[in-house]
């Protein structure tokens, strides 16, 4: 199935009941020199079959979120300290570490930023593979190897009977990447987080792996939220988007919404810095100044210092995410500055 008519199933199936439910969740880092707040208040919904897409720049919380919904956060220095992480009605904060393994092995999977540091270096990467299947899904070892083979096959590995008998050494940064969503596609989890999903792959096989993942959502009606640097793969393959700055949720919308109408001045900045073959400007549009000091942030808009359209109470007065349009937040005192 062709990427387009995979989104079109995809976006069809989205309109289901909801999978993933996060609220008020609060992740804080407690450090020598301060109290970092790498999620502050953040509120999520994905729904059955569809993708939300999760945007911001480096040190903006995305990661961290991820790892928090699945309670891999290092304790300490890291500590989620308030909300719920509703996964089909229970709140995975509440479950018990020998639960929550149970869920991480079948239900929900992640798919981390560096491959490099997601494989074992002295286990072959068919072993690596397998070792879920047996464990979570009691198959034996040559039917896990028949389906690890299989699933190294989809994500476009050559040979994959012999390759899979290699060692992570042995590959590429890009083939580590596939083998690292072969590993997250095992057993075709309810939800999957990926986090930068297509980083050190090629166009033609990111377009491949993006296909596979969009037809095993029509075909088993998985859940995905996809954190993503690249906003032309969200435009194309996300149903929703949400944009993170400071740890915090500036802005949700469908995405044609986001992308058509943006409600949100860091929105906007992004946007503005990617290149387009339609603008010939000599050079691109960079958001003005540096990401703030999670350790000495102001009361109100974390974005304020950077913002052109911003005014003295922006600064001061606490914002959240407000309806601004359908289904469309953001957490703007003024959005109607925007584009005015």
């Amino acid at each position: 199935m062709g990427t387009d008519a995979a989104r079109t199933a995809s976006r069809r199936a989205g309109s289901g009941e909801v999978v993933l439910e996060v609220s008020g969740l609060v992740t804080e880092f407690r450090l020598a020199h301060g109290t970092i707040r790498a999620n502050a208040d953040v509120f999520l919904r994905v729904r059955k079959g569809a993708t939300l897409g999760v945007v911001g720049e480096s040190g903006s919380g995305k990661s961290v979120l991820c790892r928090a919904i699945l309670r891999l956060i290092p304790s300490p220095p890291g500590f989620v300290t308030a909300g719920r992480v509703l996964f089909e009605g229970r709140d995975l904060l509440t479950l018990s570490e020998r639960q929550m393994r149970r869920v991480r092995g079948t239900q929900i999977k992640m798919v981390f930023q560096n491959p490099m540091t997601s494989l074992n270096p002295v286990w072959p990467i068919g072993d690596q593979i397998t070792e879920g299947l047996r464990v979570h899904y009691g198959l034996g070892r040559a039917a896990a190897r028949r389906q690890g083979i299989e699933l190294l096959r989809q994500v476009g590995i050559p040979s994959p009977e012999a390759r899979a008998r290699e060692y992570p050494f042995q590959w590429s940064g890009g083939m580590l990447q596939r083998a690292v969503v072969a590993m997250a596609m095992a057993g075709e989890p309810k939800l999957l987080l990926a986090d930068e999903l297509t980083t050190a792959l090629d166009v033609t096989i990111q377009d491949q792996i993006l296909a596979l993942l969009l037809e095993i959502q029509e075909r088993t009606g998985m859940a995905m939220v996809l954190v993503s640097h690249d906003m032309a793969v969200v435009a194309e393959t996300c149903d929703e988007v949400a944009v993170m700055y400071a740890g915090q949720i500036m802005e949700t919308a469908p995405t044609k919404a986001l992308f058509n109408d943006p409600k949100h001045p860091y929105t906007v900045g992004l946007m503005n810095s990617i290149p387009s073959v339609e603008r010939r400007d000599d050079r691109l549009l960079p958001i003005p100044g540096q990401p703030p000091d999670l350790t000495r942030l102001n009361p109100g808009c974390p974005f304020a210092a950077r913002c052109s359209h911003a005014s003295p109470d922006c600064a001061e007065t606490p914002v959240a995410l407000r309806e601004v349009g359908p289904a469309h937040h953001s957490a703007c005192l003024y959005p109607e500055r925007i584009g005015a």
